[in-house]
């Protein structure tokens, strides 16, 4: 037997870790990847349903103009979360769906989509996080300039004010943006996302207008909703490793540690940018975008912080792609990423090393005194299989980093541990890799809607079971 199969066949029958009877366990999703509906009740265009329609920018020239059909089949969706026996349920707000121009009044068809679905999350003892935006900006904004412009970033505390306005009776936890990295870095430098740009200032200067609307959405939703709102913002954050143990290559993970991961980190928990960004983006931008009061703002404290983590970064030293540094582009930073020897793979080839985890963990305790509450808001397995059978290796990916995670949580000072969001609760559309990565603890047939349930869903929901008896007997 291989040690990956072993590994899978102790996981099957292992319990939960020991965490606090108040730990939440969740599972996520996000609008564009699994609602469809994409014409219906007056919403608007978003950045994807444009770039999925540039050749070749989708595996199999997919789009989330159907996806999982969630916009009808949203009570399958709840079914699903309460027969897993979660306490919570993390979603996305479609801002088009709600403002189809990005600006305006609220649109009231699509609103009531989202109030029937938490309606129907509070009935049967789910507690929704809303989280504002996943990456589906309105084109219409685009347009205008997206995150490159200041205007985008008043936009969409707008928009956060009003959706908070709206659902706050009902919602208690906010999640303003997910993973800004990946919505600048890898939208606006990579062009790997929407809305597909190569760029060097415009997308620095997008990287820091969605941390400024972050602040700004900060107190819009605390003024529409009142003390009782506890709001936090989704990370997404990979230890960085160099790939050998030259200077060379050492130097090339502080460089990626800079761009992925402390471009976002300091200036919301520590309200600066890491000394090193401006010498490393030297001749690609003047930063002209910064202004003053704006960093206090993207700093407001939290109530908590979401992390998602799938897998450590391996950094090699390479020659930049583009010698000119006026016409580099962000993610153009001298850096060649490679994967290690010897280590276990998901689907996608991402290592699969829950140390990973707990070194994301305790390294942000150690970094950021008075570091916020965290949520693991985001962690999954993507498997290829078209087929809803036995999943071991998902198992055993959920096992080893809640055992991570937990270890994490008893040995660093400072670090609260609030809960886990397995991603994702459904097989969905996933970005520009389309239909064939499936995350879900659900099965989702694409050509028929139907979900079924995997074995990862069927064994998270049996330690659950066994988890709340084991807590309920201990509590005094």
């Amino acid at each position: 037997m291989s040690a990956s199969v072993a590994g899978a066949a102790a996981a099957s029958t292992a319990d939960l870790p020991d965490v606090p009877a108040g730990f939440v366990w969740g599972t996520a999703t996000a609008a564009y990847q699994i609602e469809g509906g994409a014409g219906e009740d007056g919403r608007g265009e978003s950045i994807w349903d444009v770039f999925c329609r540039r050749p070749g920018a989708v595996a199999g020239a997919a789009s989330g103009a159907v996806a999982c059909d969630s916009y009808h089949r949203w009570r399958d969706d709840v079914d699903l979360i309460a027969g897993l026996g979660v306490d919570a349920y993390r979603f996305s707000v479609a801002w088009p769906r709600i403002m189809p121009t990005g600006r305006g009044a609220l649109n009231q068809a699509g609103l009531d989509y989202y109030d029937r679905l938490v309606d129907a999350l509070c009935e049967r003892g789910i507690r929704p996080f809303v989280t504002l935006y996943h990456w589906d900006l309105p084109q219409a904004l685009e347009d205008g300039g997206g995150w490159r412009t200041r205007d985008t970033a008043e936009r969409f505390a707008e928009y956060a004010g009003l959706v908070a306005g709206a659902l706050h009776d009902r919602v208690r936890d906010w999640i303003t943006l997910n993973e800004p990295y990946c919505s600048s870095i890898v939208g606006y430098a990579e062009g790997r996302h929407a809305p597909g740009a190569t760029e060097g200032h415009g997308a620095l200067a997008a990287a820091h207008h969605l941390l400024l609307g972050h602040g700004k959405a900060v107190a819009a939703i605390r003024a529409a909703a009142g003390p009782a709102a506890r709001v936090g913002i989704t990370l997404n954050l990979s230890p960085v490793v160099p790939a050998t143990a030259t200077d060379a290559d050492r130097a090339a993970a502080r460089r990626l540690d800079l761009v992925l991961n402390r471009q976002f980190t300091d200036p919301v928990l520590a309200g600066a940018y890491p000394d090193g960004l401006e010498r490393l983006y030297a001749g690609v931008s003047d930063f002209s975008f910064r202004r003053v009061g704006d960093l206090r703002r993207i700093g407001a404290p939290l109530d908590f912080l979401g992390v998602n983590y799938y897998y450590r970064l391996y950094a090699a030293d390479a020659p930049h792609t583009e010698p000119d540094p006026a016409r580099r582009s962000a993610a153009d930073i001298g850096v060649r990423q490679v994967r290690p020897a010897g280590v276990g793979t998901t689907g996608l080839g991402w290592p699969i090393e829950p140390e990973g985890l707990h070194d994301t963990l305790i390294g942000l305790a150690g970094r950021y005194p008075g570091l916020p509450p965290v949520y693991i808001t985001e962690n999954g397995c993507a498997e290829l299989r078209d087929e809803p059978g036995p999943d071991p290796e998902r198992i055993a990916f959920i096992a080893g980093h809640l055992t991570a995670a937990t270890r994490a949580a008893v040995a660093g000072d400072g670090l609260d541990l609030l809960g886990y969001f397995y991603w994702s609760l459904i097989d969905n559309f996933e970005w520009a890799r389309g239909y064939g990565p499936r995350f879900g603890l659900a099965h989702v047939d694409y050509a028929t809607g139907i979900r079924t349930p995997k074995a990862s869903y069927h064994w998270l929901r049996d330690r659950l079971r066994a988890w709340r008896k084991r807590t309920r007997r201990s509590d005094p």
